[in-house]
């Protein structure tokens, strides 16, 4: 039994997605305590028991202390069958995130599955639908399986209701090494609104463009979703190279004006794109349980996070895989997991 203090590290919902998806694919046990301890509201909120739920039901596992706020779990891992599934979060929390859980054992299953999650996709301390789908899958499928993403309707926070559906063929995973994004092709971005004005829309292109002296003018486009698909809006930048394409967003909350939306997203896209890097802030902690699983391999990025660290330390203990740090000589970070 694998005994995890969930107050360290990153210290929030990804040490319970790991552990899940590591324990699935390894058959080992574990035991989470301090759930989330040092948060606003500690302990398991609902989009936290859903990924661990879908994890129970694919994966024909039992877990102890699945209910709101319980700050300690044991997860007894069974075997991950393939097959139709459905998960409703039943509020904004991320559809990604559920889907980051249950992607690797399902991608080694014997037999296609297919999923239809409902919850958020568009809403911060997340990755929106577009990175799942454009930045992250593309690397994924270079190591065997594949996955294709379709977004059915759209979820902004605090409403939710969005719906995504994924179809996985299974594969063995092969390592890769992703050290190079190659050179950059046409650059793109989308301001998604609902229920808004569209004035609000405009104000986050005209800051992020500002940001993005490089960009063509006309590169951020609207888009006006239907308006029961609201309210909310979200801006996603979208830089695609040769080998990786990075998705940059930002997303509405009460309090947060438009500028700083637009104006942050933009920083964000800029120093990615000066960085040299083939993996942003987020695609770091997306690739190294796959990598794992694979045997191996490495990527360039930008300053590690956090949350990779976080993954990294899960990794080996459960694995025995460990993940290196270093710098190249143009200043980029390279991961390397072996």
């Amino acid at each position: 039994m694998i005994i995890i203090d969930g107050s360290e590290g990153e210290g929030g919902g990804q040490v319970l997605r790991y552990a899940c998806a590591l324990s699935l694919l390894t058959g080992e046990p574990f035991t989470i305590e301090k759930i989330r301890a040092g948060r606003d509201q500690p302990g398991l909120m609902r989009q936290h028991m859903t990924a661990i739920e879908a994890a129970c039901a694919v994966g024909g596992a039992q877990c102890e202390g699945l209910e709101l706020g319980s700050n300690r779990i044991t997860f007894r891992p069974g075997s991950v069958q393939p097959g139709e599934y459905r998960f409703a979060v039943g509020t904004a929390g991320s559809t990604a995130l559920v889907l980051q859980t249950l992607l690797v054992p399902l991608a080694l299953a014997g037999a296609p599955s297919h999923l239809v999650i409902e919850g958020g996709t568009h809403a911060a301390m997340a990755p929106p639908f577009e990175f799942m789908a454009r930045c992250f899958l593309p690397v994924f499928e270079r190591m065997g399986p594949r996955v294709s993403a379709t977004i059915k309707r759209h979820g902004f926070f605090p409403r939710g209701g969005g719906r995504i559906e994924i179809e996985i063929e299974p594969a063995p995973l092969r390592r890769i090494e992703c050290h190079e994004r190659g050179a950059p092709l046409a650059q793109s971005g989308t301001v998604l609104f609902a229920s808004l004005d569209e004035g609000i829309a405009q104000r986050i292109r005209k800051a992020a463009m500002k940001a993005l002296p490089g960009w063509e003018p006309d590169s951020i486009t609207l888009r006006q979703l239907p308006a029961d698909q609201g309210p909310g809006v979200a801006m996603l930048l979208e830089a695609p190279f040769e080998h990786v394409t990075e998705v940059v967003s930002g997303f509405g909350k009460l309090g947060l004006s438009a500028e700083k939306i637009g104006a942050t997203a933009g920083k964000r896209m800029a120093g990615y794109e000066a960085s040299g890097a083939f993996a942003g802030p987020y695609l770091q902690d997306q690739l190294l349980l796959p990598m794992a699983i694979a045997g191996g391999g490495a990527f360039t990025s930008v300053k590690i996070s956090d949350h990779t660290r976080t993954a990294a330390t899960l990794i080996e203990r459960f694995t025995g895989r460990t993940t290196i740090f270093v710098q190249d000589e143009r200043g980029r970070h390279v991961v390397r997991v072996g």
